[in-house]
């Protein structure tokens, strides 16, 4: 975001929309359905909706918003999703922490939407896996929508760290317009060239990274995948020393032809 010094004066409230849409995917091999099950069970208890919420809290407490309303879900055999409406403005106490309190305490509707910004900030997870190469696999899928001046692009790090990933995919948009006070329109009110300049230098030596960028239509990609590969980090269940060499050759040729297609998003033929 540009700093205050050089900040557009503005007509009004600021109507551009910034949204940072942010994917990550996990990878493991479970060579039995029992490991396949645990491992399902595992992911969907480390990602439930509670700790999901908490993250999403941290979210919006290093973006600098405002919590207006927390809906979350766990659900049945797996999964869970978490919305919350947040704000820029600042707004009661008794609001802030509504979701939290009783139903007489709940902040009146009406009131809400006198602050409401228009914004939101949503997970929502994905465990998955298939019997015939024993790979499981979970995504979850973060959007952070901010209007006004507050930018989603300062909780990417985080969500980097919080969500530890062997994959991650990240779609940053500005939509819409606003005016300044001479009614000029700004179809977008900072300077950006790529998300990878919002990544810490410590996340970037970790990753391998690529840029997909429309910057006529404001619309930036990066996908990112861990350059090292340890193979126990993708087992569950079982150790690398327990298999023999030319086992632990086939899983680990499996598990990085699986994540390069999760990477470039298409299916690619296999050379064993």
């Amino acid at each position: 975001m540009a700093n205050s010094e050089s900040r557009i004066k503005l007509h009004g409230f600021n109507n551009l929309t910034k949204m940072l849409s942010f994917n990550i995917y996990d990878v493991c091999y479970a060579a039995t359905a029992q490991h396949t099950a645990d491992y399902i069970d595992y992911i969907d208890e480390a990602y439930n909706a509670e700790r999901l919420t908490q993250i999403l809290t941290d979210v919006a407490n290093i973006i600098g918003a405002n919590i207006l309303n927390v809906a979350r879900q766990d659900y049945d055999p797996q999964g869970a999703s978490v919305t919350m409406l947040i704000s820029e403005e600042p707004i009661h106490k008794a609001q802030v922490l509504g979701h939290s309190l009783g139903e007489g305490h709940r902040p009146i509707p009406e009131i809400m939407l006198a602050h409401l910004d228009k914004s939101h900030i949503t997970v929502h997870t994905y465990p998955e896996r298939h019997p015939h190469n024993n790979i499981a696999t979970f995504r979850a899928d973060i959007d952070v929508a901010t209007c006004g001046i507050i930018s989603p692009l300062k909780a990417l790090n985080y969500l980097i760290h919080a969500l530890e990933s062997d994959i991650v995919t990240v779609d940053y948009r500005v939509r819409g317009f606003t005016r300044d006070v001479s009614g000029r329109k700004h179809f977008i009110d900072h300077k950006i060239n790529s998300i990878q300049n919002s990544i810490s230098k410590e996340t970037r030596e970790r990753y391998q990274m690529i840029d997909v960028n429309m910057f006529q239509e404001n619309i930036f990609h990066t996908k990112m995948i861990l350059k090292n590969f340890n193979l126990d980090d993708y087992l569950f269940g079982v150790k690398e020393s327990a298999l023999n060499p030319k086992e632990g050759l086939r899983i680990r040729k499996l598990l990085q032809h699986e994540m390069m297609e999760m990477f470039y998003g298409r299916n690619i033929r296999r050379v064993d």
